[in-house]
């Protein structure tokens, strides 16, 4: 099973930004939390993070290509605009996907409850902080 996590913009500042809403664990904290996972559900996992929403459609068509079986995506605040992005991600049918928020987005600013990337991925998962992520994780296995 091959599984790719995508990190949108700022996720790279976790533990430096907003520490009251995303925690004070940083990045390094969550690829580290991510690989012991994926080692636990044998599975072939890459962590990549971008600030760049055309890096993150290369990386999402790549994977098309490539044999991934499941993404797990943050696309931060891309993810209430970017309609690139939800048509990268609707064409990867055979594609599991899970979109995923460290914060309860609809309980925080009105624009961050509206997704337009979540109806092009099989599950949201929100509110979890990082646990959200194993969460994802584990639902791809299940789906697999």
């Amino acid at each position: 099973m091959k599984i790719l996590v995508i990190n949108g913009p700022n996720l790279n500042f976790l533990g430096i930004r907003e520490k009251n809403i995303y925690g004070n664990q940083d990045y390094e904290y969550l690829k580290n939390m991510l690989e012991e996972k994926g080692k636990a559900l044998g599975a072939e996992l890459e962590v990549w993070q971008s600030n760049h929403e055309g890096a993150i459609i290369d990386k999402l068509q790549e994977a098309y290509f490539n044999g991934t079986d499941g993404i797990v995506i943050n696309p931060g605040a891309y993810t209430h605009y970017s309609y690139a992005i939800h048509d990268a991600l609707k064409s990867l049918e055979n594609i599991i996907k899970v979109e995923v928020h460290i914060s309860d987005i609809k309980n925080r600013e009105s624009f961050r409850a509206n997704s337009v990337t979540a109806p092009a991925c099989d599950k949201q998962i929100y509110g979890h902080g990082l646990e959200g992520y194993a969460e994802a994780m584990d639902y791809i296995a299940e789906k697999m």
